[in-house]
């Protein structure tokens, strides 16, 4: 079990343990020891919530004592650190985001030198060097003094290698009207501009991050509101980014929703591709979809890191989670939802036919999600309790031949997420919610 990272980094709410100013100092000493070797530089960005500041500042404190060299980034993507850390001699790359979750709550996100996120043994070996650190007070043997304390910097020039790297070999957009949803968040300034460079009639929204309206009701988390813009403006397209912009769902010209499902399905036509990879979320729609034109899905856990492993095993390259967090590993090793969204429009571009037509070709099965308030500390064994293994059995058994059930506890939040999926909505409901009665019981 880890003790302080979840599926994508450390979370919780700034100000409250583990994101106090004087643990991500704890961080940065960590990161400087296990990651970092003498004054070498270190990648740092965050997003535009109010907290970030706070902690981009404590844990570059962290990662000087130790030697290393901080390049300060201020607000980018997180996956432009990933490309950034991974062109550059970086050592390390960390953004403080917590994608998209609430604002009040930030995270702790780490790349290593080639811009893969860390493995499960790196980070078994930060979280001991972290309560290291914090035994120690943060005074590890043997002392940094002297010249070798390092410093840090706002990088020049950085940002620009980033974009550049988005435009090239990018779909022609000329003419195209598309609306932006930036979700006040990291993307808010990047992604406008890359989609106007490529000639695109841009229209933007939620664009003003104040520090605390990041993801409020707006962004990948609330597609609605880009779906209502879409629709009353009669744009083209809209695309929509949660608060990290590692992720991006699309809206076509009816204001419907593109999933990740829907962008799976079209980038591997396009691409022909023979498997995609997909997890225990994806819709049974898409796997039919692929089934049908002579492609394999494959199933992993929830989480893009998963994802990621599964796409190295078996030197695959597509893959992806319904909430548009996408990874083409011939492009970029983690996801770009700006990436992501162009393309799809490339791909939408060799079919020949309009994003609509594709809604239209992919029947996606119903699913009644319902997630569950649980202690923190008793989510991952939930499933485990007899109570809510006799609801699952029973589940399973009234699902058998038109339905499946899954489980999970979130990565990054205090949940548990039942989720039922089926050709009854009606009936889905009531399962998925007397199973969820059952955790509820537990919790």
């Amino acid at each position: 079990m880890k003790r302080y990272f979840g599926t994508d980094g450390i979370r919780g709410v700034a100000g409250d343990m583990p994101m106090t100013a004087g643990f991500a100092l704890h961080v940065g000493v960590a990161l400087a020891e296990v990651l970092t070797d003498g004054q070498v530089d270190v990648l740092v960005a965050c997003d535009t919530r109010r907290s970030s500041d706070m902690l981009v500042h404590a844990l570059a404190a962290g990662l000087t004592s130790r030697g290393a060299n901080v390049r300060l980034l201020g607000v980018l993507p997180t996956p432009a650190v990933s490309y950034l850390t991974r062109t550059t001699d970086a050592a390390a790359g960390v953004v403080i985001s917590a994608s998209h979750n609430p604002f009040a709550q930030n995270g702790i996100k780490v790349f290593q030198g080639n811009g893969k996120k860390l493995s499960d043994k790196l980070e078994h070996a930060i979280e001991d060097a972290i309560e290291k650190a914090i035994e120690a007070n943060g005074e590890a043997t043997p002392p940094v003094i002297g010249s070798r304390i390092g410093r840090s910097d706002f990088a020049e020039g950085l940002r620009e290698q980033y974009l550049e790297s988005l435009l090239a070999d990018a779909p022609d957009l000329a003419g195209m009207s598309i609306a932006l949803d930036c979700a006040n968040g990291a993307a808010f300034e990047s992604a406008p501009y890359v989609f106007r460079a490529l000639g695109a009639d841009v229209t933007v929204i939620n664009d003003a991050p104040n520090g605390n309206n990041i993801n409020v009701d707006c962004g990948s988390t609330h597609p609605q509101v880009l779906q209502t813009f879409v629709q009353e403006g009669q744009f083209d397209v809209g695309i929509t980014f949660d608060g990290d912009a590692d992720r991006a769902l699309l809206v076509d010209r009816q204001g419907r929703l593109i999933t990740g499902d829907h962008i799976l399905a079209l980038c591997a036509l396009a691409r022909k591709e023979t498997t995609v990879v997909s997890t225990l979320m994806a819709n049974l729609g898409l796997e039919h979809f692929l089934e049908a034109r002579g492609m394999n899905l494959l199933r992993t856990q929830v989480g893009d890191r998963y994802v990621y492993e599964a796409l190295e095993a078996q030197k695959l390259t597509l893959g992806g989670e319904q909430s548009g967090h996408v990874l083409f590993l011939d492009r970029a090793p983690t996801g770009d939802g700006v990436l992501t969204a162009l393309q799809t429009l490339a791909a939408v571009n060799a079919l020949g036919e309009p994003l609509e037509h594709w809604v239209d070709a992919l029947t996606l099965y119903p699913q009644t999600l319902v997630n569950v308030p649980v202690d923190a500390n008793l989510k991952a064994h939930i499933a485990e309790h007899d109570m809510v293994k006799a609801a699952l059995q029973q589940a399973e058994a009234d699902l058998e031949g038109w339905g499946r059930i899954n489980v999970r506890p979130s990565g990054t939040e205090p949940l548990v997420r039942v989720m039922v999926e089926g050709s009854d909505a009606e009936r889905m409901t009531q399962i998925a919610e007397r199973v969820a009665a059952a955790v509820a019981r537990v919790a």
